[in-house]
């Protein structure tokens, strides 16, 4: 999911490129989901950009829109899989932006096309439609642009600012970094990023927080974001121990390690994944990686670094251990002790993260969340169809036994 530093680097790109140049046609998708020209018909939407030139591009947050010389203006709310692409530039690295000869253009997932008076072509493409593009006469008056909080690159806050806004909210920090109401542009790996490298538990209510804790985990956001942005969002230039590479079951460089190989060949803090035994588990520094659930979304951290402090603690190790959000080990536990005879049918769910490490291998795509997503909805379609397929049996040999008295 593009985060801060991916858009910037889209915006980045239109204004070394785009910049002081004329719009000589565009086409706009026939896609009210995503295109949202208050009440104009795409061939207006488009009319109304013909013959303007491009004066500047802005970003607050995950949202980017294009100054024109006269409004109104487009708008991109990038969603889950919103992408820029200027043909013959490389955008970013966070998904393939470079368009070949060989590349259908534009896209079939194209909803937003403009060829500019040298030729210049961009696309913005939105596969999973989720993303939103506006035609506004001032963008930063309306929502959701005008209800974003600070930006985190631009608008940084003093020390004592974040610590006295902490002190004020009593929900846990994680869902906090993730309300773009507070600070615009974090998203879920960034936040997990932030937090691990802070040590700082997703789970710990912010208001907890020390003010030693609050300064370290806002000079990790600076630079964090600072750092991602600065290579254009190319995750392969991301410091080797960050945890954003095992998010999505990916190590740095060629190699590919499995769990149990001789490692002392390579670089203490490389991160090895746990494929063969448990898919989606992981290693950073020799600490494991496990995933919970904060503000319902899928959270990585290490436990053995990022523990809950004060009372939360207390009442922590008192409770019974939770359940992990991919509950693969728990589950096996408790159907152990059940005798749980329908076993072979849980282990079929661990199917998709097998898919996804092949899809993440072809696409080059770091989208975790699309792929949690797509996850959760074959998980789901299985356990339904487990379902039906247990509640018909019985239905079944109670109509041959009614028959046979």
């Amino acid at each position: 999911m593009p985060e801060l530093p991916e858009v910037e680097a889209a915006r980045r790109a239109i204004s070394d490129h785009c910049i002081g140049k004329k719009i000589k046609s565009s086409i706009i998708a026939d896609d009210s989901k995503v295109i949202d020209a208050g009440g104009l018909s795409p061939s207006e939407f488009q009319a109304s950009l013909v013959g303007k030139t491009i004066v500047a591009a802005h970003r607050k947050g995950k949202n980017l829109w294009l100054q024109l010389d006269s409004p109104p203006f487009p708008s991109f709310q990038f969603g889950m899989a919103g992408a820029v692409y200027i043909k013959g530039v490389a955008v970013t690295q966070y998904k393939r932006s470079a368009v070949s000869d060989t590349d259908e253009w534009p896209s079939k997932y194209s909803k937003f096309f403009i060829e500019l008076d040298d030729g210049l072509e961009m696309s913005f493409t939105d596969k999973r439609r989720f993303a939103k593009v506006r035609l506004l006469k001032d963008p930063t008056l309306k929502p959701p642009i005008s209800e974003l909080g600070p930006d985190a690159l631009l608008e940084p806050m003093t020390t004592d600012e974040f610590f006295q806004l902490l002190r004020k909210k009593k929900i846990a920090i994680k869902p906090l970094l993730l309300d773009q109401s507070f600070i615009s542009g974090i998203g879920n790996w960034i936040a997990d990023e932030v937090l691990y490298q802070a040590r700082i538990h997703p789970l710990q209510v912010s208001s907890s927080l020390s003010k030693e804790h609050c300064e370290t985990l806002q000079k990790c956001i600076k630079e964090v974001v600072e750092f991602a942005v600065e290579v254009d969002a190319d995750c392969s230039k991301f410091p080797i121990e960050w945890l954003f590479h095992s998010r999505w079951n990916k190590k740095p460089g060629k190699m590919s390690v499995e769990v149990g190989a001789d490692s002392s060949q390579y670089p203490s803090n490389w991160i090895f994944n746990s494929r063969e035994k448990k898919p989606g588990k992981a290693f950073v520094d020799g600490k494991k990686i496990d995933f919970i659930t904060a503000g319902g979304r899928t959270t990585a951290y290490v436990p053995d670094l990022q523990k809950l402090t004060g009372e939360q603690a207390k009442k922590a190790a008192l409770e019974p251990k939770e359940q992990t959000s991919d509950g693969d080990e728990d589950e096996e536990n408790l159907e152990g002790k059940k005798g749980n005879k329908s076993k072979p049918k849980k282990a079929q769910t661990k199917k998709p993260p097998a898919k996804r490490k092949g899809k993440a291998t072809s696409d080059n795509d770091n989208d975790s969340e699309d792929d949690e997503m797509e996850e959760k909805k074959v998980a789901k379609g299985k356990q339904s169809k487990a379902k039906v397929e247990t509640s018909d049996k019985p239905k079944g040999r109670q109509s041959k036994n009614s028959k046979k008295t």
